[in-house]
């Protein structure tokens, strides 16, 4: 086989790799919520304990995150994946199996910790192979995980009702280790051959090592990353009480605006990264997130039963900083090590930051006792984007700041 008719080969399976893998980082996340009733019906669930299951996947995503460089200079990129996609599986199958609350527990941790290493590997595979193809790759996958998180909610019932809910938390593993096999096959091509090869193999990866958080650059794109996800965290938590209290909506209406709020960020994810790779400068894209945030709030606030459903889509474009984030860690880089590094930082301190928005909107609330002043907070903390946005739009590659 040729060279050129090889890395086309690689590339076709790249593609794949990436589109599969990015389908499986959210299903297992959406897959309990439909079940909880009847996994309580045979593991005794409390509050306290549902609460925990619930703040699980972004505490995981953040701890794993940031354990994810590290691991990585020692192991390589796919071997990682290869890893973390096999945890995500077994973590499936134990939180099938499992006959106790602990059991479920460990189950869960072990599928959102591969899920948290994934997260970060997803734009240095990006970078390192379609470098070109930026914007565009990440279009693609951050499709895809919105389609992750949207299809379990569908099937999680109808299959829990044919087969119980043990297999429905069960099947998701079998997707893990599909996604496993052009990962397998790509270290198995490429091998000592690829990484001889590799002009990006001189970078002195040791130089990573603990130095990404004396970037600006770094920091402004974890404060974009951890607004846009402390609203989206919350939102998803509180939504349908805020739109019941204050809209006086039905529960059933309640749920249709949650879902119009989450559908919403598909047409940002086809978009925005492919804008952010062919404009000079992202800053219009960032002002025009925090104004859809202000403006959303803003409506729910002073006309909440005037255009509901308005109100809603509006802060639900406010997330296409989600995907625009995860473009500008791999623009914002020059090898796919520093695309690691700065991802690892950024989305580890990002959902650190995200978990805290559902635990602080509902303090806030109980001591309030109205909606008035979480909505105030989170309009300020989406506007705030704006501001953030000043620093996080310079064109400044990571190597280069730090040089």
């Amino acid at each position: 086989m040729s060279e050129a008719s090889r890395r086309r080969a690689g590339g076709v399976l790249a593609f794949v790799g990436i589109v599969v893998l990015a389908l499986n980082l959210r299903t297992s996340v959406a897959a309990l919520s439909p079940v909880v009733d009847r996994v309580g019906a045979d593991i005794p669930l409390s509050a306290a304990g549902l609460g925990v299951l619930g703040m699980l996947p972004p505490l995981c995503f953040a701890a794993f995150g940031l354990l994810t460089p590290p691991i990585q200079r020692r192991m390589g990129i796919e071997a990682l994946l290869v890893v973390a996609l096999a945890a995500i599986g077994l973590g499936d199958v134990v939180r099938g199996i499992a006959d106790s609350y602990p059991v479920l527990l460990l189950g869960s941790v072990l599928t959102f910790g591969g899920m948290g290493v994934a997260n970060v590997l997803l734009p240095p595979l990006t970078k390192k192979y379609f470098p070109q193809r930026i914007g565009l790759m990440t279009s693609v996958y951050a499709t895809a995980l919105s389609i992750g998180a949207t299809v379990p909610p569908l099937v999680a019932v109808p299959v829990a009702e044919a087969a119980g809910w043990r297999v429905e938390l069960g099947v998701w593993g079998v997707l893990a280790v599909a996604t496993m096999i052009p990962w397998i096959l790509l270290l198995l091509r490429e091998g000592r051959r690829a990484r001889a090869s590799d002009p990006e193999a001189d970078v002195p990866e040791r130089g990573w090592s603990g130095r990404v958080h004396r970037s600006i650059m770094a920091w402004a794109l974890l404060a974009l990353f951890a607004a846009t996800g402390f609203n989206a965290y919350a939102m998803f938590a509180w939504l349908p009480e805020v739109l019941t209290d204050t809209a006086g909506v039905s529960d059933q209406q309640a749920g249709a605006l949650l879902s119009l709020f989450a559908v919403m960020g598909l047409p940002a994810a086809l978009l925005v990264p492919v804008l952010a790779a062919r404009m000079r400068s992202v800053l219009p894209l960032i002002l025009i997130a925090a104004a859809f945030y202000a403006a959303g709030y803003l409506g729910l606030l002073l006309a909440p039963t005037a255009a509901t459903g308005l109100w809603v889509a509006l802060i639900g474009l406010g997330p296409m900083l989600f995907p625009l984030s995860l473009a500008l860690i791999s623009l914002r880089t020059r090898t796919h090590e520093g695309a690691v590094a700065l991802s690892g930082f950024v989305q580890g301190g990002g959902y650190a930051l995200s978990a805290l928005g559902p635990l602080l909107v509902g303090v806030i609330h109980e001591a309030s006792g109205s909606w008035t002043v979480p909505l105030i907070v989170l309009g300020a903390v989406g506007a705030s984007s704006a501001v953030i946005g000043l620093v996080a739009s310079r064109p400044v590659l990571l190597e280069d700041e730090r040089a």
